[in-house]
């Protein structure tokens, strides 16, 4: 099968090439797929994308004139899909539903401990020869109450692992985990969560339900001066509510390694550019707020599941056996 893989960087062209165990004929475009860009599927057996791309209806209209019957994504996340589109034209939708839970779940707390201990400032001042510790005061972890929004395998690793600390976990979720519920972890409504924990980390899927989560309704519920940590999708927050929060001192501080408008930012070299986008510049400002750009996922664990599943995806469909990792549209 001929393979064209869109928004490739060196990594994925790495671990595409070294877990290739079909001999597939792959083909790399740095190209964000886009309906402008839809051109390069042509030719081509199937498309694989990542967390950025656009799978619109009028992309999948393309990929379906061009006899193409199968969408790969290298992410776990599939709102970048249109599936209702997709099952219309019989095209399937293969994901990679974990690669490393581990990886993103450890992120998180390593935001946390940045932001807390101010090691990002410290890193800074040290390399200029300034060894002052003036206003890097941090506060113990042990002791604080870490609310966790969403228990799935991310969410439930973070919640372990912050247990180890020393912190009392509370958790809200649709469907609770029972193995963290042995453990001793008090699941809440979201309102009572937001009110009584010290650290706030989502792990939550992007859903109609959850866009937006945290605003400024749901920000006001927070208790004052609390931290939010958002590893999972950016428009889980509205970063604008976020930076009213930081200003009045409601938000104590933020860390987030995926943001709603990333798509013109991340993965990508802007050092020379100058960036049109006032609300990250914004965010940027704030000495309490530290970004990442997608990077949660980044390990070398997690870089070869992902090519290793997605290339039994791709065969799994080729050989017409089940598609396990199938996204339909319900």
């Amino acid at each position: 099968m001929k393979i064209a893989v869109f928004s490739t960087k060196a990594y994925d062209k790495e671990y595409f090439e070294k877990h290739n165990q079909y001999q597939f004929d792959l083909s790399f475009y740095k190209v964000r797929l886009t309906e402008e860009t839809v051109d390069f599927a042509k030719g081509y057996d199937a498309i694989c994308t990542f967390v950025n791309d656009q799978v619109n209806a009028e992309v999948l209209e393309k990929l379906h004139s061009y006899d193409i019957k199968l969408v790969v994504l290298r992410c776990a996340g599939f709102n970048n899909v249109d599936l209702e589109k997709a099952k219309e034209l019989d095209i399937k939708v293969l994901r990679v539903p974990a690669y490393s839970p581990h990886a993103v779940a450890e992120h998180a707390v390593a935001l946390i401990m940045a932001l807390n201990r101010k090691i990002h400032k410290a890193y800074n001042r040290v390399r200029e020869l300034n060894f002052s510790l003036e206003r890097l005061t941090g506060f113990d972890i042990y002791g604080k109450t870490v609310g966790v929004v969403g228990t799935g395998k991310i969410g439930a690793i973070f919640a372990k692992i912050m247990k180890g600390f020393g912190c009392k976990i509370v958790a809200f979720d649709v469907h609770k985990n029972e193995e963290l519920l042995k453990e001793g972890v008090e699941y809440l409504p979201l309102e009572e969560l937001l009110s009584t924990s010290d650290i706030i980390s989502l792990h939550c899927p992007l859903l109609p339900s959850t866009h937006h989560l945290i605003n400024k309704n749901t920000l006001k519920l927070m208790k004052k001066g609390a931290m939010l940590i958002n590893t999972s999708r950016g428009a889980l927050v509205n970063a604008k509510h976020a930076i009213k929060a930081l200003k009045s001192r409601q938000l104590g501080s933020l860390g987030i390694d995926v943001y709603e408008m990333e798509e013109k930012l991340f993965f990508r070299d802007l050092s020379e550019k100058i960036v049109n986008d006032d609300v990250i510049a914004r965010l940027l400002s704030f000495p309490n707020v530290l970004i990442t750009s997608h990077q949660a996922f980044f390990t070398d664990e997690a870089l070869t599941e992902i090519a290793k599943t997605t290339m039994n995806n791709i065969e799994d469909f080729r050989s017409g056996n089940e598609l396990i990792n199938e996204v339909k549209f319900s």
